[in-house]
């Protein structure tokens, strides 16, 4: 994973002149980050501008650790993406930008799920780990990976208006098990997609990751081990909490078997098989047959607003408590921008003793 030859072309000089200036860097520095090689667990809200940083900074190898695909709700924060990537892989697209921001770095994508059986192998190829995750179970399985394999690790997280930055496993210092000895229990930590997120935190907290990546492979300054940095957006506040470390999270020697049951989630909180899906040919000539059918249309208003096929709107976070808003006994035909949010909230009515339910494929974007 790490280049042999770390010196620097002319090219490469140039693109780092600022860097070479700072006597704290220099050249022995630039060769460091060019020598680095990082995993980025997430390329979502955080992981978009850890990515866009540290490959503009010059380090040499990042490997972009994703599953998902692009959804048109990402981009109010996502900025790695655009409007024509709806629907692709993240990791494919992110290594894209990235390649055309920085050609001369090395970029690895991983499109696969994070699991106790992958996890050691994955992230054994790298010097350290940025956790861009937006679950408790993954945070757990990545902090316990990163023990056992002596990886440094630096973490964010955001609610609201509100982040967190911190730095585990750094020097024998504190893990994520110091600082978060058990998980919350189901429902106390909504995600973003059920309770929204400033656009602009995300790119907030996923800089202070990237500085805190960039000061660990140059040895610089203080890093934020045993130091919880908590921001307060709306406050414009900054407040570092320090917590110390436990030594037995610290002598991990095997990973879990189970991080989501260890984290509270059940058989109904794990992954579905996808729900049935109906194309917009099929929706069309049901419309047009009269056969009993309702519409649900699971977009935010302002999307509703600016182009809607007559559904009924429940945006996919009120779902679960407007059920009572469908008939059990008529068929349903879910449908969002692109089919993404159309298909949780289909997989919900499943499960909520809906009979007939379809998502519609592709959303919008086909009918």
């Amino acid at each position: 994973m790490i280049p042999a030859d770390q010196s620097l072309s002319a090219a490469e000089t140039s693109r780092y002149s600022r860097h070479l200036l700072l006597p704290e860097i220099g050249v022995p520095g630039q060769q460091k980050l060019k020598a680095a090689s990082v995993l980025v667990v997430g390329c979502g809200g955080l992981g978009c501008p850890v990515l866009q940083y540290l490959a503009a900074a010059g380090v040499g190898t990042l490997g972009l650790l994703d599953f998902d695909t692009v959804d048109d709700s990402n981009l109010q924060r996502q900025v790695l993406y655009a409007t024509a990537d709806v629907g692709r892989p993240k990791a494919l697209v992110a290594a894209e930008k990235l390649h055309a921001q920085n050609p001369f770095i090395a970029l690895h994508t991983h499109q696969v799920h994070l699991s106790a059986a992958n996890a050691l192998e994955l992230l054994a190829g790298y010097n350290l780990v940025v956790d861009c995750s937006d679950n408790f179970a993954t945070r757990y399985l990545v902090n316990d990976a990163c023990v056992v394999l002596g990886k440094p690790l630096v973490f964010g997280a955001i609610f609201k208006f509100e982040g967190q930055v911190s730095v585990f496993n750094y020097q024998n210092g504190p893990t994520y098990r110091c600082l978060h000895p058990v998980p919350p229990a189901p429902g106390e930590s909504p995600s973003c997609a059920e309770i929204g997120v400033l656009g602009v935190l995300p790119g907030l907290v996923g800089t202070l990751q990237a500085a805190e990546v960039l000061k660990i492979i140059l040895a610089l300054g203080e890093v934020l081990s045993g130091r919880l940095l908590l921001l307060d957006v709306l406050g414009m506040r900054f407040q570092p909490i320090r917590f110390r470390a436990v030594a037995a999270n610290q002598q991990l020697t095997a990973l879990a078997a189970d991080y989501a049951a260890f984290c509270g989630e059940t058989a109904d909180n794990e992954a579905k098989a996808p729900a049935p899906e109906i194309s917009a040919e099929e929706l069309k000539a049901w419309q047009a047959s009269g056969r009993p059918l309702q519409l649900l249309d699971v977009r935010e208003p302002h999307e509703y607003a600016q182009r809607n096929i007559g559904g009924h709107l429940i945006p996919l976070a009120q779902l679960p408590n407007k059920l009572a808003e469908l008939r059990s006994d008529i068929p349903v035909v879910v449908h969002c921008a692109s089919g993404r949010r159309s298909q949780q909230a289909a997989q919900l009515l499943l499960a909520h003793g809906h009979a007939t339910v379809y998502s519609l494929r592709n959303g919008l974007a086909d009918y």
